[in-house]
């Protein structure tokens, strides 16, 4: 049945998408998803998110169809086998001496040279390091969603709260307005207290909406019906700690980033398309034996010489203007990543100085009272 002409590397991502792939056995209503529990954390909404969601999912099988497109590419040998047979109608001799036998590969296709198909697999390879790159991407992109989604949803249930017991104390000021009137006090008193409790019911009103909206944007991340209860946090759990060297930060994000990491594998691939456009002027073969009856045992070999040089050397050009667009794709992408990541890092830290000088006075008011 043949073989794969293929680099170690191609057994690592076989060996890496099966394991993957455990999670995505078969049909998505039969899984068994990660349940969440009646009081959910952000790490709960993010576990059952990377498990359920669709773009996840997506991601994963683009990078399985990637690695089985190294076993297409690197397959040798690359064409079928081909029987001719045929028999003398008239003349001397048993039918066995009028029958002639050829057994070769097919002429529609030559026999590739073995480099070029183990080029092609290179290629394939470096293809699918590049998927599985991207998958890690929309991994963390679902987790940024699911967070961000997550701290709407948990800051318009505080909000809703908040308004709720706002309208508690207008409804009690407007009872309290009307009993001032009853005793002779102006009656604007009483149409204060109700375009208050108006104005608050309908802010209400707008913060459950609202909520309802975030509710149903986080179940949809979370693969589940809009309307599923989703209990909100009491309160947002403390973010994690930034370090204080930006450096390292840039550093260490430009060496773990997966979408700078698929570029490199994508300038790897194109790198490995040329050296395979190159190889075109290399020769093919179609070797093969062949039997007259009794009378003659021959075995030979068809060269095909390459004569489309313009072809080939199109190819060539071709594949090296793919490599500088990948080479100046990858270089402008990392400078984009390092430049938001600076700005990321600018806001988070006028923000945290922002809260310092309110939180200080705050603390010394409390500490008054």
């Amino acid at each position: 049945s043949g073989c794969v002409l293929a680099p170690r590397a191609a057994e690592e991502q076989r060996v890496a998408v099966a394991r993957a792939g455990a999670a995505y056995r078969g049909v998505f209503e039969e899984r068994n998803l990660p349940v969440l529990p009646a009081a959910p954390t952000r790490r709960d909404v993010v576990q059952r998110a990377l498990a359920a969601n669709g773009d996840v999912e997506a991601a994963y099988f683009d990078w399985a169809a990637a690695v089985h497109r190294i076993d297409r590419a690197g397959a040798y040998p690359n064409t079928a086998f081909s029987l001719d047979v045929s028999r003398a109608l008239s003349g001397r001799g048993s039918a066995f001496d009028r029958t002639s036998l050829t057994l070769g590969f097919d002429p529609m296709e030559n026999l590739a040279f073995p480099t070029k198909v183990y080029q092609a697999a290179k290629v394939a390879t470096a293809d699918a390091a590049a998927a599985e790159q991207r998958l890690v991407a929309v991994r963390f992109d679902l987790q940024r969603r699911v967070l961000a989604a997550w701290t709407d949803y948990a800051a318009g249930a505080e909000r809703l709260r908040i308004a709720h017991e706002v309208l508690g104390v207008a409804e009690l000021d407007q009872r309290t307005a009307a009993a001032r009137v009853a005793s002779g006090a102006p009656t604007t008193e009483i149409l204060r207290a109700e375009t208050t409790r108006q104005r608050t019911a309908d802010e209400v009103a707008t913060l459950t909406a609202t909520l309802t909206g975030d509710r149903a944007r986080v179940n949809a991340l979370l693969a589940r019906a809009p309307q599923a209860k989703l209990t909100a946090p009491a309160s947002l759990e403390a973010p994690r700690i930034i370090p204080s060297d930006d450096a390292w930060l840039v550093s260490v994000a430009a060496e773990h980033d997966p979408t700078l990491a698929a570029l490199v594998h994508e300038v790897t691939g194109r790198r490995n398309a040329l050296a395979l456009a190159r190889q075109q002027y290399i020769p093919d073969f179609n070797p093969f034996v062949s039997t007259e009856g009794a009378a003659a045992q021959l075995a030979g070999m068809v060269i095909s010489i390459p004569t489309l040089l313009r072809e080939v050397g199109a190819q060539i050009r071709e594949s090296r203007a793919a490599l500088s667009a990948a080479i100046a794709r990858r270089r402008q992408v990392g400078a984009d990543r390092a430049a938001a990541l600076v700005a990321a890092l600018l806001m988070v830290r006028d923000n945290a100085r922002r809260l310092a000088l309110i939180d200080g006075p705050l603390r010394q008011l409390a500490t008054d009272m």
